[in-house]
């Protein structure tokens, strides 16, 4: 592996005390973490090969372009691909959360490995080597889905791209639950950008197979995404990740940071114990702001599947295609009871999940 000369010269690197955890001062002041990879002639230390092993003399890492709770990520190549690398460490002070990151970094692995789908960040090697540890994926070049609507103006995306990311999410989204995988951290800082404008769903540090989802209980997520039933601590079932999906959708609507007159901690409380959402703004089309009551309802089980919305969202479309003034017109079908028992006599249309 090579280290761009943005980082401290190879003297100093052959130096460093590749085999000792950071101290709570270097993992504080986030340190360049690259330095601890560095394994001459693509040796892989700190355990056996695996199937996923990076050959770290075909690595080259570049500058940082974002900075997680306890990861760093930076722009690389790797075997002449552009890729992104996501470096772990664990500080020598906090045993516990040592081995929660070593944890969650083979958690992160096991399942990355595995998901083949266009709107799923594509795995491409990984090297376990403490007091670092670090996943390489496909770059994005556009970066995360917060970081391209930090960029827009407050309600200024079109209906017609609103639609295409909703759908690339929705179905990696669709794709995870298929296998039986809750994401539980779905957010836009964790939805990434290509430059075609595709979308694909990242960062599985917290995710897990349904089977073992357990309680809410003893990790972190982050509260302006999170579902109440997780915020109290709760069992809990994939329908959280539709509930976070809810809320990427009213990112996508305002371009604006949920709760973002609240501290997260505030937000918590206020969904959870208030019943509180973002406030739609009066302009929201009714189609898109049934969708998203549907998505974040409290209930767990009054929130849609990821199916259903995949086939709510390809009819507004394919709506919008024939009709540019369809989120205009949009009106739901209203139950008629009294007439129920009478046929009807226009055409059967295909079912909306929004209109049961």
């Amino acid at each position: 592996m090579k280290v761009l000369n943005c980082f401290k010269d190879e003297k100093s690197i052959r130096n460093a005390r590749t085999q000792r955890r950071l101290s709570l001062g270097e993992y504080r002041r986030a340190v360049s973490w690259s330095k601890y990879l560095v394994s001459y002639g693509g040796e892989i230390k700190g355990g056996r090969k695996e199937q996923w092993s990076a050959d770290m003399s075909k690595l080259l890492i570049g500058n940082k372009f974002a900075t997680g709770r306890h990861s760093r990520i930076y722009h690389g190549k790797y075997k002449e691909r552009d890729v992104a690398i996501k470096l772990m460490s664990q500080p020598e002070e906090d045993a516990a959360l040592a081995a929660a990151l070593e944890q969650q970094f083979t958690s992160e692995v096991a399942l990355l490995f595995h998901l083949r789908h266009p709107n799923i960040i594509t795995f491409v090697a990984a090297c376990k080597k403490p007091p670092v540890f670090c996943i390489i994926t496909e770059y994005m070049a556009g970066g995360s889905l917060r970081k391209y609507l930090h960029k827009q103006e407050p309600y200024s995306l079109p209906h017609n791209l609103i639609l295409k990311f909703s759908l690339d999410v929705a179905r990696g989204m669709n794709y995870l639950h298929s296998e039986g995988i809750i994401h539980r951290d779905l957010k836009s800082e964790n939805i990434l950008v290509g430059e075609d404008l595709s979308v694909k769903v990242a960062d599985f540090g917290i995710s897990c197979l349904e089977s073992q989802s357990g309680s809410g209980k003893g990790f972190t997520s982050t509260y302006r995404w999170m579902a109440p039933e997780m915020i109290k601590g709760k069992s809990h079932t994939r329908k959280v990740d539709v509930y976070s999906f809810g809320i990427v959708l009213w990112e996508l609507l305002t371009a604006l940071i949920p709760f973002d007159d609240m501290t997260p901690e505030q937000a918590a409380y206020a969904v959870a114990h208030k019943n509180a959402r973002p406030p739609l703004p009066a302009s929201c089309p009714v189609a898109f702001s049934r969708l998203i009551h549907k998505c974040w309802a409290t209930n767990p089980d009054k929130r849609l599947q990821f199916d259903e919305i995949i086939a709510i969202l390809e009819s507004y479309e394919e709506s919008l295609r024939l009709d540019p003034t369809f989120f205009l017109s949009y009106k739901p079908v209203q139950q008629q009871t009294l007439l129920r028992c009478f046929p009807r006599r226009t055409a059967v249309r295909k079912s909306n999940p929004l209109e049961a």
